[in-house]
């Protein structure tokens, strides 16, 4: 099990302290806030404290990073890019280090904070290549001697709120877009996972002490949503503000950021549903829905949480269902022999077993799981089983994201028609798949006509996104793209551009206007 000793290791292994200051302008780590006492799921010790945010802190935060952004907009792209290689770099130094503190401080399975990792060296590849394919277009005027063209030019400050359970996959994403295209960035990370944020923030401003930049291209600011948020929201300074995290907090982002004419980018909640035909290959279709149900122990926003299958199908997938679950191993999330480890806290537990209750309360039927677990096998307090859930289509919980391991099975009829109309009918489009060997049903699934979410994958679970197109959903999910494709567009701004190199004036739509 998880000791003290090993605890001391993995902080003393990054540079941290037992007592933090949660914030930098790049220069100075600095905090005039509440202490708040980290605490791992793993084994409900805590491992560190930090000191939060005051205001007088968020506003050093913000100015420095004010003046770093009239430097860093006018650095060509590509060298831009050069530096977010280094990120890279320095992050491949650190992979696994950064990975045990991600496990101790949320709690997910070793491999899993290893694959954060990953992805967050991946971005640094992509953005890197990025940097010199930040195109614009031209086309032809209908006035002779007149050329159009379009450019796209850096915002500012990208304000970035991410998530506990990417603490930092979510920001490497935006970090890595946002600076190439010529913006810095504050950083407010979750509450519940301030370390990672210190560490990550440290290991940049290497790269950038290296390199004699502003280190305030990028800086950290760690608070409450209620306080530092919300300062953060309301200020104009902030020029964009990525948000990843509830529905509910992600409306009023969208209010308060709106007010000012700010812009945003929504990464809110999923709900997210498989399609199992009779042409599937069901252990295909079980092993994806295992891995997009209990992955993040059931906390990531992509997580698997509806499966609509063929009623003369429903029992064959349970069967082969019930296996996998039976057979998880649920642990010390260091034991690379467990692939589930705790959810984030007891708060957490209390609201599964809550939901759990509601759902035999509205005529859903528990096949397995929903329990919390104890005993020497278990270190902490904050360890469940994963739950199977037989529930009637209309049952009310199935349109909320509710953020724990809970999988509904929904059967349908005989249409593909029927099956796609039950998964579209929740309020969130994150992601969603089918399992199907049969291409009409894909191509369906795939059309205007199918999934009405921001990301639709056939025999693939809805778990798992790869950095190369862009991220993010629709309805309720709130409409944002991040990470590949064009989503880099989002953090800049565009502008339309005609030149006249005619000598003389000449209208557009043939407007004569001469004196």
């Amino acid at each position: 099990m998880l000791s003290n000793t090993d605890i001391q290791e993995i902080l003393q292994a990054l540079d941290l302290d037992q007592m933090n200051a949660g914030s930098s302008d790049g220069t100075d780590w600095i905090g005039h806030g509440k202490r708040l006492s980290v605490t791992s799921p793993v084994n409900d010790t805590v491992i560190a404290e930090v000191i939060l945010a005051g205001k007088q802190d968020y506003e050093q935060v913000v100015n420095a990073a004010e003046q770093a952004f009239y430097s860093w907009r006018s650095t060509p792209s590509p060298k831009r890019g050069e530096i977010i290689r280094q990120l890279g770099q320095e992050l491949r130094l650190s992979k696994n280090k950064l990975a045990r503190l991600i496990t101790l401080e949320m709690g997910k399975s070793i491999q899993e904070s290893l694959g954060e990792v990953q992805e967050m060296i991946d971005i640094c590849d992509f953005a890197c290549g990025l940097s010199r394919q930040l195109y614009g277009v031209q086309t032809h005027s209908e006035r002779p001697y007149h050329r159009m063209f379009e450019q796209w030019h850096p915002l500012g400050i990208v304000g970035v709120i991410t998530a506990f359970n990417f603490p930092t996959a979510v920001w490497a994403w935006n970090l890595t877009i946002a600076l190439i295209c010529g913006n810095v960035v504050v950083w407010k990370p979750a509450s519940k996972t301030p370390l990672t944020a210190i560490v990550c923030q440290n290991i940049f401003g290497r790269v950038l002490k290296k390199n004699e930049l502003n280190p305030a291209i990028s800086t950290l600011v760690t608070g409450s949503g209620s306080e530092i948020g919300e300062l953060l929201n309301n200020d104009p300074r902030i020029n964009l503000v990525s948000y990843t995290g509830s529905t509910e907090t992600g409306k009023h982002i969208a209010k308060t950021v709106a007010s000012r004419l700010g812009k945003t980018i929504l990464e809110l909640g999923g709900n997210n549903g498989v399609i199992v035909t009779p042409k599937a290959n069901l252990d295909l279709a079980a092993e994806n829905i295992f891995f997009g149900a209990i992955g993040t122990a059931g906390q990531r926003c992509t997580t698997t949480r509806r499966i609509i299958i063929e009623q003369g199908l429903s029992q064959a997938m349970l069967d082969k269902l019930l296996t996998y679950y039976q057979n998880l191993r649920i642990g010390n999330p260091f034991d690379d022999n467990n692939l589930m480890g705790p959810v984030v806290s007891g708060q957490t537990v209390e609201i599964m077993m809550q939901a759990l209750s509601s759902i035999e309360e509205q005529g859903g039927h528990i096949l397995y799981g929903g329990k919390q677990l104890s005993g020497d096998d278990y270190p902490g307090s904050c360890y469940v089983t994963p739950a199977i859930v037989k529930a009637p289509v209309h049952l009310p919980l199935i349109q909320k994201e509710t953020f724990v391991p809970i999988l509904y099975v929904l059967e349908y009829q005989d249409s593909l028609q029927e099956a796609i109309n039950i998964h579209n009918n929740v309020p969130q489009g994150l992601s969603s798949a089918i399992f199907t060997n049969d291409l009409l049903e894909a191509e369906t699934f795939l059309s205007a006509l199918g999934s009405d979410c921001g990301i639709a994958n056939v025999n693939l679970g809805t778990s798992g996104a790869e950095i190369g197109l862009a991220f993010g959903g629709e309805k309720e999910t709130g409409g944002g793209r991040e990470s590949g494709s064009d989503a880099w567009k989002s953090y800049m701004r565009r502008q339309s551009n005609t030149v006249n190199w005619s000598g003389s004036t000449m209208l557009a739509q043939g407007i004569q206007f001469e004196q």
